[in-house]
């Protein structure tokens, strides 16, 4: 999988309208609320409390957009998704190059993953606000048209631009996959994307689409931790 992974669509229009409504009339606070001590010195944002019941909310209704979202599935194959979070970014406020922590943990519970995969999922359009991307290192600047997701492996360092004009507001989480190796999920999104592509072409009863997906179910067999 070439990364960072482009995946639009996630929401629909009416999703991202709900969910900025319904975000926007919350409580906010200082980003660094969850920051570890790399990152306090280089954020600095808004979020929501990840016990909000506005986030929780919209929360499931990102969850339930990614569970149909079929190019998400395949890119990541999911095992685990921390519970989406919403930040803001206005007036010159940003966040510096910092590295995603490996573990993260959901306050109040027992629930943690590794994160093997970050997202961001935009909830404004990009004429709404200057500045704001999303800037990996060694990548180009990354800003989506609302309801769109990007996708890179939480192991990259990557920065937000400070936001000079109107305002940045975003979802963001982590995933663990069930396939641990970043190669070996870019190995079975290409066969999958192959797969899906000729079965477009050709319908899914040619005996060599069986085969072609009878190998990608055993290599990830062979790789997934679930």
């Amino acid at each position: 999988m070439t990364m960072p992974l482009v995946i639009p669509g996630v929401l629909t229009r009416d999703q991202v309208t709900t969910i900025r409504r319904t975000i926007e009339a919350a409580e906010w606070i200082d980003g660094n609320a969850t920051s570890g001590a790399q990152s306090a010195l280089a954020k600095r944002n808004r979020q929501l409390p990840e016990e909000s019941p506005a986030a929780r909310e919209m929360g499931g209704v990102i969850l339930d957009a990614l569970g149909k979202a079929g190019l998400f599935i395949a890119a990541a194959l999911p095992l685990k998704v921390f519970p989406p979070m919403f930040n803001r970014y206005a007036g010159g406020e940003a966040f510096g190059m910092h590295v995603d922590n490996a573990i993260r943990l959901r306050r109040g519970s027992d629930f943690r993953l590794r994160s093997d995969l970050s997202a961001t999922v935009f909830l404004c359009d990009p004429d709404e606000y200057d500045g704001g991307e999303l800037i990996s290192e060694g990548g180009a600047p990354i800003k989506l048209p609302a309801g769109d997701m990007i996708l890179y492996p939480a192991s990259t360092l990557h920065r937000v631009s400070p936001v000079t004009r109107g305002e940045r507001i975003a979802s963001f989480f982590w995933i663990q996959s069930m396939v641990r190796d970043g190669s070996a999920r870019k190995m079975l999104l290409d066969l999958d994307l192959a797969i899906q592509s000729l079965v477009a072409s050709q319908g899914n009863d040619d005996p060599a689409i069986v085969a072609l997906t009878g190998v990608y179910h055993n290599l990830l067999r062979r790789w997934a931790d679930c």
